[in-house]
């Protein structure tokens, strides 16, 4: 029977953000345009740091891994997020659904991780700057990247296993734009108390670990940045971090917000996965990257001496 009720969904009916049909096309515009920008600043960020040799550095291969995840991770819900605001019926079906959520949870994961990286490249480059050539070398920047992949893709293979074994049979109405865990968890109607004690434990094994990591990372940095002596080296260190901070401050609160706290509303949590699933991977390139000077300055180089005299010879052949 459970067999049976279990395979009786074979398809869910995201109901999105909101059921106001006058708000569809407004709503549909301002996601398409906050898309827009998180795929082309980050496909910049992620660009001039690969065709910039001076931007070789274990630093800029982090925030370029941080871009490509956010074009990854935004690219999950919202494609399918944009066509629901045009289209009459909202589904998606049961395997498209599971693909969702797998890749959804693997990607934010590793996200999370990432961050807990690149703070401690920051505490290497600060409070042990002789050590830092050797400690965050190239192979060790890889092999931490690939660390975070890795454990954020076996969590979500567990939590996606055990959400996809629970029984749907009473509604296939997810109150939600995607295909979430703690929406699905709704929906079912065999006991979900495991698999909920399970997303938190983990969800907050992951968070916590990241979050300590950063945490004892930037202690140790705003020690080492009171004892030096010069006012413009201490304000050259806190700003290589404030940029960090912001970021992880915007992702960790939504998040929490969303996976850590029972009493949220599954509406709350709608609109708080907007924030980190969207908002946030366009926000990034803004916080790290654009306002960086070594970028900016790689930027132009490529535009004044690769780009530009790249079109200007094509003209003339032309001609």
């Amino acid at each position: 029977m459970e067999r049976k009720n279990h395979t009786s969904v074979s398809e869910f009916v995201l109901l999105g953000i909101t059921s106001q049909l006058h708000l569809q096309i407004p709503m549909f515009v301002l996601f398409l345009f906050i898309y827009s920008m998180t795929l082309l600043w980050n496909t910049v960020i992620f660009l001039t740091i690969w065709l910039s040799t001076s931007l070789h550095t274990p630093m800029y291969f982090l925030i370029s891994s941080l871009s490509f995840l956010d074009i990854c991770f935004s690219s999950v819900a919202t494609p399918k997020m944009l066509a629901d605001f045009l289209a009459k019926r909202k589904v998606i079906s049961f395997l498209g659904c599971a693909f969702q959520v797998y890749f959804f949870c693997a990607l934010g994961s590793t996200v999370n991780l990432l961050f807990a990286v690149m703070a401690l490249d920051r505490y290497v480059a600060i409070c042990n700057p002789l050590l830092y050539p050797s400690v965050m070398n190239h192979r060790s920047c890889v092999l931490l990247v690939t660390s975070a992949y890795t454990a954020g893709f076996l969590h979500s293979i567990l939590e996606t296993f055990i959400t996809f074994r629970l029984s749907f049979c009473a509604s296939n109405a997810i109150q939600h734009f995607a295909c979430d865990i703690p929406p699905l968890l709704e929906l079912s109607c065999t006991d979900a108390r495991i698999n909920k004690l399970v997303l938190s434990t983990f969800g907050a094994i992951t968070f916590m670990f990241s979050l300590l990591v950063i945490f004892f990372s930037y202690g140790y940095i705003i020690a080492a940045v009171l004892r030096i002596d010069s006012k413009s080296g201490r304000k050259k260190a806190f700003s290589t971090c404030a940029s960090h901070l912001t970021a992880v401050t915007l992702a960790y609160a939504t998040v929490s917000y969303v996976y850590l706290w029972p009493s949220t509303s599954i509406e709350q949590k709608s609109v708080a996965t907007v924030f980190y699933t969207m908002v946030i991977p366009m926000l990034n390139p803004l916080i790290y990257s654009l306002r960086n000077k070594d970028i900016k300055a790689a930027l132009r180089n490529i535009i004044y001496q690769k780009l530009i005299p790249s079109v200007c010879s094509h003209c003339s052949q032309c001609k």
